[in-house]
């Protein structure tokens, strides 16, 4: 038997600083239908991810929570791992850096190059950025901030290992300029060659001593190892590989990787350190590294003080996991950022999913149950469509092929799609339901059927790296297997005889956009938390004017509505053996029934005036916020009325 072709692809690691969003889950969703349609190929794939779990950031985040830093990871990167598993992912591979086997090889390798001569022991001294862990000198920053976040860079100096860039950087230059294909996109490429590469590299600060949680340099135990160096090594680690040369068979087997996929905020530390690494360790350099887009919210980033971060599971509790799959497959530009909005996701699931997919398999089934009991038989009739819709189904397989050498997903899902909405169109244009009503036309009715059954089936196969989960059920209800690849450009596979399931199950149900939004609203309220009120200052008192205000504990004895307003209530109020009637505009937010028995805080040197006819001798206390509730004040003790308030 021919040994299967292996294929080796890879995820950035997640920094474990917190819940990732859906522009983070995205890359792991990209990563899965690579893998997937190399595995539908017949490749031997290897899918690595894994977590980022060390730095100044997480040790600052635990110190904060008031946990360990090995707590503070444990917990995100069980968060990260849920989420990953959550959509469907197919990783064959979940790597920590704080796994033991990873950080006992991370000091190994930090080692050989320091023994090699490439890390020597230095000074730092420019700006640091914490959220990125990345040094910069004032020439990089912009606007005096991080060029890649744009937050503040603090001064920072301090003893450190350096990895030496500059002795490798003509070997780089040429390596990539004789593989064109190494950094994808192409203006991805041309940005780190122009930009950074052959505007000349200073060598990369590989140790910290400011602080701990890190791998130490077993050789020098002020030092930890530098976020980067710790982080990038992982690709190899994960796969067995040893310094000392004892590398494990899966490392020989899969090593170099066929693909590193990324964001395009770390490409240069990926095309760049990642690959003098190797060549410092004189291992083979990755083929090819793709620095995808982001995936952002309406116009801009997502944050949480906006409160506009969109999780993976609160889409998937709306949409499941598949439309959600759909969308940051099928809507991201190959270079260029996306956008993800609650309006776009019912707009695709609407007319894609519930549409053009979903109602193509439920009326194609429910067709052939009604006029043929369920028996799917292709005939010898011919229609004058039927060519076109066979030359679109037996050429997808190649085109999404192309689009997937490439590595524009989009466009391989939108040549899927294409072949559905050509059913669609074969639909209206043999028009079974006419078909039905003539007995003569009977055979030709069964090979519409045959033809659209047959065509969703190799259409759904195509699917499967895409949305497995959709692509399995609607071959459950066709009552049709799996297709080897390389029988996906061919019809008419499909045997005689074979029923379909007798009631077609909804794919995709339509959403409606109004209640879709009112539930993401409900999901931005907790995300903000709590929103506190706007209350315009007031002139500042001394502790006298406080005196002049009396405040006593009042118990309401009986209660009712003010006959002339709906917003007043009126209360017989007891304050120390003295009755008094106060009225208060609370009968929105309280039935007099509920005010009796209750103990309120009352001003009672409030000049007495008129409501609505009605007298009022003080006045109940209450706070109301901007949301429009209200409560009144109330005692938390059984404090006897009449009691002050001071």
């Amino acid at each position: 038997m021919e040994e299967k072709k292996k294929y080796y692809i890879t995820t950035a690691i997640a920094y474990t600083s917190g819940k990732p969003h859906i522009g983070n889950t995205y890359e792991i969703v990209l990563a899965d239908s690579i893998a997937r349609f190399k595995r539908q190929q017949g490749y031997d794939v290897f899918f690595q991810t894994g977590t980022d779990e060390h730095g100044q950031k997480i040790e600052m985040k635990a110190q904060d929570a008031g946990i360990s830093p090995q707590e503070f990871v444990d917990n995100v990167s069980g968060e990260i791992k849920r989420i990953w598993d959550l959509m469907g992912t197919s990783y064959d591979k979940f790597i920590r850096t704080t796994d033991k086997y990873h950080e006992k090889q991370v000091q190994k390798i930090f080692k050989k190059l320091y023994d090699k001569g490439d890390i020597y022991k230095g000074f730092y001294e420019g700006m640091y950025c914490t959220p990125c862990e990345s040094f910069f000198t004032p020439s990089q920053l912009v606007d005096g901030k991080c060029p890649d976040c744009g937050r503040p860079c603090q001064p920072a100096k301090e003893e450190a290992y350096f990895l030496k860039l500059g002795k490798y950087t003509n070997k780089l230059i040429e390596h990539i300029e004789a593989h064109p294909e190494f950094i994808q996109p192409e203006s991805r490429k041309n940005e780190m060659m122009n930009n950074f590469i052959k505007a000349g590299l200073q060598d990369l600060c590989v140790s910290r001593t400011s602080f701990k949680w890190g791998i130490p340099v077993d050789f020098d135990d002020k030092h930890v190892v530098y976020v980067w160096l710790d982080a990038l090594t992982n690709y190899i680690t994960g796969l067995g590989y040893d310094a000392d040369g004892n590398s494990d068979e899966k490392f020989n087997k899969y090593w170099p990787a066929d693909l590193h996929l990324i964001g395009k905020d770390i490409l240069r530390f990926h095309t760049i350190y990642w690959p003098i690494m190797l060549m410092a360790l004189d291992l083979p350099l990755p083929k090819q590294i793709f620095g995808h887009p982001w995936l952002l919210q309406g116009d801009g980033k997502m944050s949480k003080s906006k409160g506009n971060v969109i999780y993976a599971d609160d889409l998937v509790e709306m949409f499941g996991v598949d439309a959600v799959r759909y969308f940051v497959l099928h809507e991201m530009p190959f270079e260029n950022d996306g956008i993800i909005t609650w309006e776009l996701m019912v707009e695709r699931m609407n007319s894609e999913l519930a549409n053009t997919l979903g109602n193509l398999v439920n009326r194609t089934i429910a067709m052939t149950n009604k006029y043929f009991g369920g028996v799917v038989n292709n005939t010898d009739a011919v229609t004058d469509f039927d060519e076109d819709l066979m030359k679109v189904v037996t050429s997808t397989r190649e085109l999404v092929e192309k689009n997937m050498d490439k590595l524009r997903v989009a466009d391989a899902m939108t040549e899927i799609f294409t072949l559905f909405k050509r059913c669609n169109k074969y639909i209206d244009e043999t028009m079974p339901w006419a078909l039905a009503k003539d007995e003569s036309k009977q055979d030709e009715l069964a090979h519409v059927l045959y033809n659209l059954v047959e065509s969703i089936t190799i259409g759904a196969n195509l699917l499967t790296p895409y949305m497995p989960e959709t692509a399995e059920r609607i071959l459950a209800q066709l009552n049709a297997q799996a297709r080897d690849y390389d029988d996906l450009n061919k019809f008419g596979l499909r045997e005689n005889g074979v029923k379909v399931t007798d009631t077609p199950e909804i794919l995709f149900a339509r959403l409606d956009l109004e209640e879709v939004l009112a539930k993401a609203e409900e999901i931005q309220k907790k995300q903000l938390g709590p929103q506190y009120p706007q209350v315009e200052a007031k002139p500042e008192i001394t502790i006298d004017d406080f005196d002049k205000i009396q405040i006593q504990v009042g118990e309401i004895m009986a209660c009712e509505p003010v006959k002339k307003s709906k917003k007043l209530l009126v209360s017989q109020v007891m304050v120390g053996g003295e009755m008094r009637q106060i009225v208060s505009g609370i009968a929105a937010y309280y039935k007099p029934e509920e005010m009796v028995g209750k103990k309120v805080a009352v001003i009672t040197n409030l000049k007495p005036c008129k409501l609505c006819g009605v007298e009022s001798q003080g006045m109940i206390l209450a706070a109301g916020d901007d949301a429009g509730n209200l409560s009144v004040m109330t005692v938390d003790r059984d404090i006897i009325n009449g009691s002050e308030i001071c």
